[in-house]
């Protein structure tokens, strides 16, 4: 019996150690994250006065860029799927270029989040649009269509 007992001890011990360790190695790993890691990788968001205020470092720069679509404002080619837009703060007016069919939900007057870099010509070149919408969820009338649901992104010219 008293074999076992001098093993108990060391054995905690050794638990023990292993135990902080991995935790010291946890907290390790959370705080490169926390202050190095994720830092580098983060794009900010900015409002077109808080870009235009940068000057010259604002070009050619990673960032995202939040306002509303300026109302007539949108051109959009359907066939190229080019559209081009400005978005503003209420301050300062940026014109955004986009490749790609934008969402839905896009149209004069929303709050929209572009991705991208404002190149030296002074337009928004965008990678990615996003819309900002409510949450709140409104179904649709009795009789309503799904299509019917959604507008064209802009009305069809007449003639």
């Amino acid at each position: 019996m008293s074999d076992q007992s001098n093993d108990t001890p060391p054995t905690r011990r050794r638990w023990r150690g292993a135990s902080l360790v991995g935790i010291l190695a946890l907290v390790g790993a959370f705080g490169y994250l926390l202050y190095g890691g994720i830092g580098d990788n983060l794009v900010y968001y900015l409002t077109p006065s808080e870009l235009a205020e940068r000057g010259d470092a604002a070009y050619e720069t990673s960032v995202r860029l939040g306002g509303v679509v300026v109302p007539e404002s949108v051109q959009w080619d359907a066939d190229a799927l080019d559209l081009r837009f400005t978005v503003g703060d209420g301050d300062t007016e940026l014109e955004v270029h986009s490749r790609g069919a934008p969402p839905q939900m896009f149209r004069d007057g929303i709050e929209v989040l572009v991705e991208g870099r404002l190149a030296a010509s002074g337009i928004f070149e965008s990678t990615s649009l996003m819309v900002k919408h409510s949450n709140e969820y409104r179904a649709p009338e009795e009789g309503m269509r799904p299509q019917d649901l959604y507008q064209d992104l802009l009305a069809p010219e007449d003639g």
